[in-house]
């Protein structure tokens, strides 16, 4: 229906633009009317049968090519026409029909060859999206062209970049799953093969001090409960299911707070502590937050200081409110440096699981002073180093 409307309005539009240019008598207008009706008609044919039959053909580039001299035989039937009615001699209507012929082969030649680069970017898209649906997530059309077709490459070639990286993300997500299983089933397994071990002692009889064995697996109890709180904290934060509201705090009183709890600790290791701070060091964050993050810090320190050694906990006013928390042991290796807050990582060069510690105490470190918007960070050895740094209180 469309076709037939708008060939009328071709029809009508041509006799207008004859009706002004040549100022026909009446048996020249029913001329040009048949004739316009006439091409009007094949087109409006042309546009009802082409899109059909275009569907169904195996080449874009046949279908151009049928296209292009459909319209351009259109043309030669009306000129053919147009030379009977204007009584062009026969060796004159020879020519043009020679000259007609040239034009056709011409254009079917033209076809061909300006249909022959879009045919070849349309396969390359095919090829590259066939790849990528049979996992080739790394294969690009490599098209560059400004019309629809270079936007379906582009569009392919992004919708490839996501699949990949999503890949790339999966794969590592899926690592540090079996790493957390392995490594929550190796924190597992030590404390529990040592309480199997003590209760078949004490089940024997073969334990000779009782108090002894209920006080080793008293540790590897409160072990065990410790491992699992840090698990359940260490995804409460990951979800974001802790709310943390920052206030005003002095960053040397938490500091000095957190040295008082852990003295007696560090006593027993031969440790010393001392904090590093000229003035109040006054900063926006959560005080409950903080006080964990010292003490993550300051535990990993004295678990990591050789005896005699010495744990600083510095703090200083700056543009932020800077802590560091600095031990005398063998530190972080430089290529450790970069995962120190991962979970359950250790630096095998320097930090062995028989120090204790299940490897969240950085990650949970990190949790929270990015939750408080700052920012945390280690150093390489000799001498381990942790530092972060807490907006600054609005009261400053």
């Amino acid at each position: 229906m469309r076709s037939l409307a708008t060939s009328l309005a071709l029809v009508l539009v041509g006799m207008g633009v004859f009706e002004v240019t040549m100022q026909p008598s009446g048996e020249e207008r029913i001329g040009a009317l048949i004739l316009f009706g006439m091409m009007a008609l094949g087109i409006a044919v042309a546009a009802m049968v082409l899109p059909a039959v275009a569907k169904r053909l195996p080449s874009l580039k046949v279908t151009v090519v049928i296209l292009g001299g459909t319209s351009l035989l259109i043309l030669v039937l009306a000129l053919a026409i147009a030379g009977r009615q204007m009584f062009i001699s026969a060796h004159d209507l020879s020519l043009l029909w020679v000259l007609m012929g040239f034009g056709v082969v011409a254009s079917l030649a033209f076809g061909l060859t300006v249909s022959g680069p879009l045919t070849e970017d349309l396969a390359r898209i095919s090829t590259t999206s066939s790849a990528i649906a049979h996992g080739d997530l790394g294969a690009r059309t490599g098209v560059h062209r400004l019309d629809e077709a270079g936007r379906l490459a582009h569009d392919v070639d992004v919708m490839a970049g996501a699949l990949e990286e999503a890949e790339r993300r999966r794969v590592v997500e899926e690592q540090a799953r079996n790493d957390l299983f392995a490594a929550v089933g190796h924190d597992l397994r030590t404390p529990l093969a040592s309480m199997r071990a003590a209760i078949e002692a004490l089940q024997d009889g073969l334990a000779e001090q009782p108090d002894r064995y209920l006080e080793s697996m008293e540790a590897d109890v409160d072990a065990l409960s410790r491992l699992v709180d840090d698990i359940f904290l260490m995804a409460r934060l990951e979800t974001g299911d802790i709310v943390l509201r920052p206030e005003h705090i002095d960053l040397t009183e938490i500091a000095d707070e957190a040295i008082e709890v852990f003295r007696p600790i560090a006593m027993a290791r031969g440790v010393q502590l001392r904090l590093d701070a000229g003035s109040r060091v006054e900063a926006s964050a959560a005080p409950e937050a903080v006080a964990r993050v010292l003490r993550n810090l300051l535990d990993n320190a004295i678990r990591h200081s050789p005896t005699g050694g010495e744990v600083v906990i510095a703090v200083a006013n700056g543009r932020r409110a800077h802590c560091s928390v600095h031990d005398q042991g063998p530190g972080f290796s430089t290529e450790f440096v970069g995962e120190a807050f991962g979970r359950f990582t250790r630096d095998d060069s320097s930090r062995f699981r028989g120090t204790g510690g299940a490897g969240l105490g950085l990650a949970i470190a990190r949790s929270y002073v990015e939750v408080l918007d700052g920012d945390i960070w280690a150093e390489p050895g000799p001498g381990g180093t942790v530092s972060f740094w807490l907006p600054m209180s609005e009261h400053d």
